[in-house]
C-alpha cells in the first residue's frame, strides 16, 4: 500500500500497481530466530516468498517473507502460491500490523547488491499472533527524481 502510494507520487508508472514478481532459486536461509519469532515448532511448515516488487518495469524492493501458511485462510495461501499479488495486499482482510524491528541503509543479509535500504518486520494478525517475518531491499529507483506528467 505504501509502495503503490509511493509509485503514485513519483509517477514511476501509470497505472501505479505494484506486482511481486517471483525471484527463480533458491529459498533463502531461515533466520536462525525465525521459528521463535513466528511461535511455531520445528515440526511446523513455514511459507516463503521471493519477490521483486515492481511498479511498471521498475524493481522498486526485493523482499524476502517467512510466514505460518496455517494462520491464513485456504484462499490466502493459494493466491500466495499462484498469483503476483504483494504478501500485504493479500492479508489486508486481516488487519494486520507491521512492527519494524530493523532499518539501515545499504545492503542487510540477503539483501542484493545496490540496495540502498532494509528494513527487518514482524507482521501480526489483529489477535497479536504473528504471521510473517519480512526483509525488504529497496533499490536506487526509489531514489530517482519524479517524474511529473508520465
Amino acid at each position: 500500500m505504501a509502495l503503490r502510494q509511493w509509485c503514485a507520487t513519483r509517477h514511476i508508472a501509470d497505472p501505479p500497481e505494484i506486482r511481486a514478481r517471483p525471484v527463480a532459486g533458491k529459498a533463502s536461509a531461515l533466520p536462525p530466530d525465525l521459528r521463535a519469532m513466528l511461535g511455531v515448532g520445528q515440526e511446523e511448515a513455514l511459507g516463503y516468498r521471493h519477490v521483486r516488487l515492481t511498479c511498471g518495469h521498475t524493481v522498486l524492493s526485493e523482499a524476502h517473507n517467512w510466514f505460518v501458511p496455517t494462520r491464513l485462510p485456504p484462499e490466502m495461501n493459494t493466491a500466495l502460491a499462484s498469483s503476483d499479488t504483494p504478501f500485504g495486499k493479500v492479508i489486508a482482510p486481516l488487519g494486520f500490523t507491521r512492527e519494524r524491528l530493523a532499518s539501515q541503509r545499504g545492503r542487510a543479509p540477503g539483501c542484493p547488491a545496490g540496495t540502498v535500504l532494509a528494513h527487518r518486520a514482524l507482521l501480526r494478525l489483529a489477535n497479536g499472533w504473528p504471521i510473517s517475518l519480512v526483509v525488504e531491499c529497496y533499490t536506487a529507483a526509489n531514489l530517482a527524481k519524479s517524474q511529473p506528467g508520465k
